[in-house]
């Protein structure tokens, strides 16, 4: 007979994906009636949600776990459980090489991680979450794992092949969400163009979009876009549904086609400027964002200045950048890591000094416009907002200070909307003065 309920905390690392499943792990403990903790210290039970990605994430993984060790070894908990994306590679090494942790759980087994707390998981309860995000907005997982071969990436290894989750459950957990005050929906998985292929034997990312945008969401957000075989029949449905944002993250990884053929990316050079357009085109004032990896080990220098034009001539909205991590048993481990840590890190660098030289030229043209801002926080007299071309925590804030006709920024209300007239603006942030409220 189970004789305590549990008092745990769920620590997340890595992306939203992982923290979809925390959250999912949390609204099924309550179902459970354990207790949830508000940190660590005050838990008896520590469960971390690792990430395994690349070399650096792994890492901090690592480090989180031996801390949730100490703090065991101290008397301040009494178990640490380990699930997610390092766990489901790595158990047996970990076990091995930290046999304090009670217990390791690999992606989806959060039906075993209840069963060993006790409790039982609730299967009536589809969709259901505990947020950990603002209340305004929450990510929406539409599949998981993935089908696309890139020679550099492990997540196939550790969250498996493509599977669709169904149109009737998202809808079930979007309906959910919406009751929770959720007004920007964050569409996530490991490829969302993929979406509907293994199911419903073709890709309804579109039908999908139609459903989401006929609940009354005031923004829904697309993010990890892959670019072979892009559906390009969603570009009518971003272009003509008001609150489908005009954002799109789409991780081209690299530019050269020798290169994108090495990593197996299924694309050349002119194919993926000629998408680029296409998007641009049916979808005017689109921000594209995407993401590179810089010192892939057939990347020579030639090929990187290349990319350096390619970028300079598309001009990407948003932008990021990884050094490439060399990963086991992935298709490119056995190439090596030729390129010095040093080297990789200088082009990483370079890459960056370009978009922030084109990032600071468009947020120029903002200047003296008026646009609608989701409030994110306020502190300090200062309020934190974001444009709909920009998503949480990865791209542009737009920062308040100031504001009239009757409107004071000590006043704004977190999750609200409000009119923004830009004033000032640096690479990666806009400035501006509240002058009204609402989306129009």
């Amino acid at each position: 007979m189970k004789t305590q309920v549990p008092k745990l905390f769920v620590h997340t690392l890595g992306c939203s994906k992982n923290q979809v499943d925390s959250e999912v792990l949390l609204a099924q403990s309550r179902a459970n009636n354990f207790t949830i903790a508000d940190q660590a210290e005050n838990a008896d039970i520590l469960v971390i949600n690792t990430c395994g990605f690349i070399e650096a994430a792994k890492q901090e993984s690592i480090d989180h776990i031996l801390q949730g060790v100490d703090l065991k070894e101290q008397g301040k908990i009494k178990k640490v459980m380990v699930m997610g994306c390092l766990s489901e590679r790595y158990a047996d090494q970990l076990r091995d090489e930290i046999p304090e942790v009670d217990a390791f759980y690999g992606t989806t087994h959060i039906p075993d991680i209840l069963k060993d707390l006790g409790g039982n998981y609730q299967y009536d309860l589809i969709g259901e979450r505990e947020l950990t995000t603002p209340k305004h907005f929450a990510y929406l997982k539409i599949s998981e794992g993935c089908d696309n071969p890139c020679s550099f990436c492990a997540i196939p290894l550790m969250r498996g092949g493509h599977k669709t989750k169904s149109i009737e459950n998202i809808l079930i957990e979007a309906k959910a969400l919406k009751a929770k005050g959720v007004r920007e929906l964050i569409l996530i998985g490991q490829d969302l163009t993929y979406y509907g292929l293994d199911l419903y034997g073709k890709r309804v990312l579109d039908d999908l979009l139609k459903r989401l945008s006929d609940m009354g969401f005031d923004w829904i957000r697309m993010l990890y876009a892959y670019p072979a075989k892009f559906p390009t029949e969603i570009l009518p449905v971003m272009r003509e549904r008001e609150n489908i944002t005009k954002y799109l993250d789409m991780p081209i990884q690299h530019t050269e086609t020798e290169v994108l053929k090495h990593m197996r990316r299924g694309i050349t050079q002119n194919k993926l400027r000629d998408l680029l357009s296409q998007i641009r085109d049916e979808v005017p004032g689109i921000r594209l964002r995407t993401t590179l990896i810089v010192g892939y080990p057939t990347e020579t220098r030639a090929h990187f200045d290349s990319m350096m034009n390619f970028l300079q001539e598309v001009q990407f909205d948003r932008l990021g950048v990884f050094p490439y991590s060399q990963e086991d048993d992935t298709v490119a481990f056995p190439l090596g890591d030729p390129i010095t840590k040093k080297e990789k890190q200088n082009r990483v660098k370079e890459v960056m000094e370009l978009q922030e030289n084109i990032s600071l030229f468009k947020n120029m043209d903002m200047i003296g416009k008026t646009i609608p801002v989701l409030i994110d926080s306020v502190d300090n007299g200062v309020a934190y907002a974001r444009s709909e071309y920009d998503c949480p925590e990865v791209d542009n804030e737009v920062i308040i200070d100031s504001a009239k006709n009757g409107f004071e920024v000590s006043d704004l209300q977190v999750g609200q909307f409000y009119q923004v007239e830009i004033n000032d603006v640096q690479p990666f942030d806009l400035f501006g003065e509240v002058v009204a409220g609402g989306m129009k």
